[in-house]
């Protein structure tokens, strides 16, 4: 089996701090950019799991290079370039500290919102007779804010504002880049036979100017419906089949952990850990449509390493 990367610990030349986050490692290089290397960690209500999926930061990475590039019309993105499979390197900017949360469908957080009687969601009303998985009459925004540990919460634009935590014109943008952003990523994914059911996006500023940050589209961050037979699986209310991380909750859960306190994360087999990294590598085809060529997985990190090092000594 390939090595997972769960751990880097770089010093790039200039770097001034390292965030680790569940999923990414993000490298400050003097506050002008950062290098975001996408490990194989990967997380699950909010918990980083104890073992990598190998391959599986080389599939989120390259699935955002893929979707930054084919949005970029729409919104200036934070992407420079991207040096390895498991990088990529982009501007330093002042991230907003919410994230867009779009729904095509009322799915997951929403239709459990919706079963246990509420009809409001981020202070969005939500109409009434909805099926699970069924389309809203159009797509909502539902924010939530960005937690650095534990869950991140929903919040209503009116408390963003009220809050100060976007300015009113500011969030009014990003609500329109919102929308364009996943009109777009809709249309990308209908042609590959997908529906886009719902997703988040981030973004931040710099020297007045908003870029759409982090990853888009990836199977971490939105969730996919296969198109062909949709209709039929709501008619019969059958389950929906989802190209997403969903089934690793989904086996967390049979083994008895959803998160919550005193909940011990269950040991994943090799086995499973193996199924998991060619779920995302089939997500990866299904998603863009592209083969997916599998990097070197020998000494990763100094590979890392060298391929940052001679970007960031053109960037430097």
């Amino acid at each position: 089996m390939a090595q997972a990367v769960v751990k880097t610990d770089f010093n790039f030349p200039n770097q001034k701090s390292v965030y680790h986050g569940k999923v990414r490692d993000v490298y400050n290089i003097n506050d002008k950019y950062l290098v975001m290397v996408v490990s194989d960690r990967i997380s699950a209500f909010d918990v980083v799991l104890p073992k990598g999926i190998p391959y599986k930061g080389q599939v989120l990475n390259q699935i955002a290079d893929k979707f930054l590039d084919a949005t970029s019309d729409i919104v200036s993105n934070w992407k420079i370039a991207t040096p390895d499979p498991m990088v990529t390197i982009g501007h330093f900017v002042e991230t907003y500290p919410v994230e867009m949360v779009v729904r095509g469908y009322l799915t997951g957080h929403a239709w459990r919102e919706y079963k246990s009687g509420k009809r409001e969601i981020c202070g969005i009303p939500m109409p009434e007779g909805m099926k699970e998985h069924q389309r809203f009459p159009k797509p909502i925004i539902t924010p939530t804010t960005k937690a650095h540990e534990g869950h991140d919460e929903d919040i209503s634009k009116e408390e963003i504002i009220k809050q100060g935590l976007v300015s009113k014109s500011e969030y009014e943008q990003l609500e329109k880049y919102t929308l364009a952003l996943f009109k777009r990523g809709t249309e990308i994914a209908e042609k590959m036979g997908l529906i886009l059911v719902d997703t988040k996006y981030e973004f931040g500023k710099k020297e007045g100017k908003i870029y759409l940050i982090d990853e888009i589209h990836t199977p971490d961050s939105s969730r996919y419906f296969y198109l062909e037979g949709y209709q039929e699986r709501q008619d019969r209310g059958e389950n929906q089949k989802q190209l997403s991380k969903e089934f690793v909750r989904e086996w967390l859960m049979e083994n008895g952990f959803q998160g919550k306190e005193g909940q011990q994360v269950p040991d994943m087999p090799a086995s499973f850990v193996d199924q998991v990294s060619e779920r995302y590598i089939e997500l990866f085809e299904n998603i863009t449509g592209d083969k997916f060529k599998k990097a070197d997985a020998n000494e990763v990190i100094a590979r890392i390493e060298k391929n940052v090092n001679a970007n960031l000594k053109v960037l430097l």
